[in-house]
């Protein structure tokens, strides 16, 4: 179909580039329809053996490769990384998932009783428990400010979410793509009203690089976690944290260790970093493999053309949210507009989309047991949705296979 076909102008001139030649670069299963890479993400071969050569190479002389050579490796790699999200590589530092990079900032923050963070009520719920978490223990307020559904425009998003700010608000913590609506909320404009409020932005930005393009220094957050292992595809445990200079002296590390001290890195290192590299970088011993194939995963999308891969996704994704709903009758939850001043809808190459109320664990195994699909199912304020997720292995017959599967077990569930 022509909705399958890339056109591919590498060096060698492969020309068109279907999404099934794509599907071959990727280790899934071949008899599972995987619309669930939202979740933990898919990884190309090219980008898989990268990873397990750097886990050979470390192999080979371990102490070398971690005393003597891994900081000014990291300090490459992120310094790539930095390339692609345009931010400077020493605002960066490497961590297994978002989770954990909003984990080192919120925990270093010296919240007082009475502060409160404010965030939407379409969040991540891990993320959720981590400041519930943080706020209990000194007597702050985690509060949900409600964006209801469907939503209409940016502008009445970011409206709606301000009418939650007070004079005790301190932080002002959202995702820039919802794990459970899958919208793209606007977040440039909710840090700039931060910035002039002198309040602390804070973004979940999990499922954005390689599914958007992601410019940090534009968004203007304070502090920006993302994941690398989820759209761009590179190898689990790959994440960042991205935190501007002015906050680098108090944010801490999820372990005390070489980086702590103030002579550079563990073993005397002249090369300067900040306090915020230093202490982060080096967590023990560990394996450094998937943070050093990010820089495979970024050659790879940009070798295969990934904006264009990026609009026939999205384009699929439309066609499955309009098949989707003409099925159940159901209205979506946003319009299928621009988002801003640019052409970018709500969603991108993941959308939600409402079905019936069902048993929903039950359609989620069936689904997989009986159509081989995996797909996710959620909800947001009693709506159930089915959240699609579509990568460029992904094909129009995928789409099919969704279908015949909610058709038969909908009515059934």
């Amino acid at each position: 179909m022509a909705t399958d076909t890339v056109v591919a102008e590498d060096a060698g001139g492969a020309g068109a580039e279907t999404a099934e030649e794509l599907r071959r670069l990727f280790l899934l299963d071949e008899d599972v329809v995987f619309l669930n890479h939202g979740s933990f993400g898919a990884t190309p071969r090219p980008v898989f053996e990268a990873y397990q050569a750097w886990q050979r190479e470390m192999e080979r002389q371990p102490v070398a490769f971690l005393q003597r050579r891994s900081d000014d490796l990291l300090d490459a790699a992120r310094a790539e990384l930095g390339r692609f999200l345009n931010a400077a590589g020493d605002d960066l530092v490497f961590v297994p998932n978002a989770t954990t990079g909003l984990n080192v900032f919120a925990r270093s923050l010296r919240l007082e009783a009475g502060d409160e963070v404010l965030t939407t009520d379409h969040e991540y719920g891990a993320l959720n428990l981590t400041w519930e978490h943080v706020c209990a223990k000194v007597g702050a307020r985690y509060v949900h400010q409600p964006i209801p559904l469907p939503v209409t425009t940016p502008e009445a998003l970011a409206d709606a979410f301000w009418e939650g700010v007070t004079p005790r608000t301190r932080v002002v913590f959202l995702s820039h793509i919802t794990s459970p609506t899958a919208l793209t909320f606007p977040v440039a404009e909710i840090c700039r009203r931060a910035r002039e409020a002198g309040i602390l932005s804070v973004v979940d930005g999990a499922h954005v690089p390689g599914q958007r393009p992601l410019d940090l220094a534009a968004d203007g957050a304070d502090v920006y976690a993302g994941n690398c292992h989820k759209w761009l595809c590179a190898p689990k445990g790959s994440a960042f944290l991205h935190v501007r200079p002015e906050h680098h002296e108090y944010v801490e590390a999820t372990t005390v260790s070489w980086g702590w001290g103030e002579g550079g890195l563990r073993f005397g290192s002249e090369v300067p970093r900040s306090r915020f590299v230093r202490r982060n970088q080096w967590q023990g011993t560990r394996d450094l493999a998937a943070f050093l194939a990010v820089p495979n995963a970024i050659a790879f999308q940009e070798e295969h053309r990934w904006e264009a891969v990026r609009a026939r996704c999205q384009a699929l994704a439309r066609q499955a949210r309009e098949r989707i709903g003409a099925l159940t009758g159901l209205p979506p939850i946003s319009p299928d507009g621009p988002i801003g001043a640019t052409d970018d809808p709500w969603f991108a190459q993941m959308v939600a989309v409402p079905i019936p109320p069902v048993d929903a664990a039950t359609v989620h195994r069936r689904l997989y047991d009986e159509f081989q699909v995996e797909v996710p199912l959620t909800g947001h304020d009693g709506q159930q949705m089915v959240r699609v997720s579509v990568q460029g292995y992904n094909t129009a017959a995928d789409i099919d296979r969704l279908l015949e599967g909610l058709a038969a077990l909908l009515p059934r569930c």
